[in-house]
């Protein structure tokens, strides 16, 4: 992980550890290319947590919109989810 990407995460957790009493509902939001591997890649980062999942294609079908609502320990659980979906091709998080 990249300098940068390391000081986002550790910002993102302080914030998180301000603002939400733990555990608490988290949403995570991602793009992905339209592509039936990644779209379940995605889903099943998350199986067995509970989670409510919904997926959206865009207009043109390129790509889909993954909305993830579950209940997350503490803000270290919620980096290592985006850091463990980041190794699909092409995803990016919101």
């Amino acid at each position: 992980m990249d300098k940068n990407t390391e000081e986002f995460y550790e910002r993102l957790k302080e914030e998180l550890r301000k603002t939400s009493d733990w555990p608490s509902i988290y949403l995570y939001k991602f793009i992905v290319p339209t592509d039936a591997v990644k779209i379940i890649a995605v889903e099943n980062a998350f199986n067995n947590m509970g989670a409510v999942i919904n997926t959206q294609q865009s207009k043109t079908g390129k790509f889909t919109s993954i909305s993830v609502n579950v209940r997350m320990k503490n803000p270290e659980q919620i980096v290592e989810k985006y850091l463990e979906v980041s190794t699909i091709d092409g995803i990016i998080s919101l």
